[in-house]
């Protein structure tokens, strides 16, 4: 059986993640909620749904999604019973209406010997429009796979997709903990598909809703910026101690997501936080450094550009 696990926080679009779970065509899960001492109780909408589906809500009195968000999935987890399998969703996000029939479809008709399953991700905004296309995957692919799909930077890889074994999370103590979770479910898939790879199913789709409320939005924020780029810092120093990689790859993709970090925020801002992390882990320095020089470059340019234009 399945448990769908939801970490609560936010109510903004919580009725249309538990709408999509009373269109199930399957009803064979149980959802457990554990509420993030939020200050927006979802008792009032959660009691609309009482009856939809099985259902286990606990309030928790200390916010842990401000010190560590893994903790706040693992306790969440902790919540649910014996099922063999366990998936988590944002409070935010929307499982096609037949996610739960495939997935146990396939737990019934297929005998591989796999911790780890992916659906189709479809990126949605806050209306609910399509922000990115689907991409092909083949049945069975492995950790290098996955990894090789993070590298190409084209298709977004959240935890809500993924569907895991208790007795890989439990082999494993659970997810791999950075600041803010940046990064935690990407290395977490990749050490639960390290040894068996996983399974792609390719006829249902979960919708990831990117909001511009959400932690995964582009923040000006220096404090939560600071803590992603440890968290990057984290995952590059992960990944050279478990995978072999090529170093190109690796300082293209290192890059791409320092942009995305600090495209909001002034040059200064963005060198005193590399400075401040980047000694603290004293690893890759021509990677930071070739980023701090292009940017240089960039803004050098753009000043140039500026003083020819007037």
């Amino acid at each position: 059986m399945l448990a769908i696990v939801i970490p609560y926080y936010k109510s903004t679009f919580f009725e249309e993640t538990l709408a999509s779970l009373a269109k199930q065509t399957n009803k064979h899960f149980k959802v457990y909620i554990g509420d993030d001492a939020s200050p927006d109780s979802p008792v009032f909408v959660l009691d609309k749904y009482k009856e939809k589906f099985d259902c286990a809500y606990h309030r928790f009195e200390v916010n842990f999604g401000g010190i560590s968000l893994t903790q706040q999935w693992e306790r969440c987890i902790d919540l649910s019973e014996d099922e063999e399998w366990l998936m988590i969703l944002g409070d935010d996000d929307v499982l096609g209406e037949n996610v739960v029939e495939e997935f146990n479809a396939f737990i019934q008709d297929n005998k591989r010997d796999v911790d780890l399953i992916r659906f189709n991700l479809r990126v949605i905004d806050s209306d609910g429009k399509f922000q990115s296309d689907n991409f092909e995957h083949r049945i069975n692919e492995s950790a290098n796979d996955l990894l090789e799909r993070m590298f190409l930077l084209k298709e977004t890889i959240t935890a809500s997709e993924f569907v895991f074994s208790r007795a890989i999370y439990s082999q494993n103590n659970g997810f791999v903990d950075f600041p803010l979770a940046w990064f935690s479910d990407y290395a977490t898939w990749l050490v639960f598909s390290e040894k068996k790879g996983f399974c792609n199913i390719k006829q249902a789709t979960v919708y990831w809703r990117l909001s511009g409320i959400n932690i995964s939005s582009q923040s000006s924020n220096l404090s939560e910026i600071k803590l992603k780029v440890k968290s990057l810092f984290l995952f590059i120093h992960f990944l050279q101690v478990h995978f072999r990689i090529d170093s190109n790859k690796l300082k293209k993709f290192t890059h791409a997501k320092l942009h995305d970090l600090l495209c909001n925020i002034p040059f200064f801002q963005s060198a005193r936080i590399l400075n401040g992390e980047f000694f603290k882990f004293k690893f890759n320095k021509i990677i930071v450094f070739e980023f701090i020089f292009k940017k240089i470059k960039r803004k050098t340019v753009k000043t140039y550009e500026g003083i020819c234009a007037t």
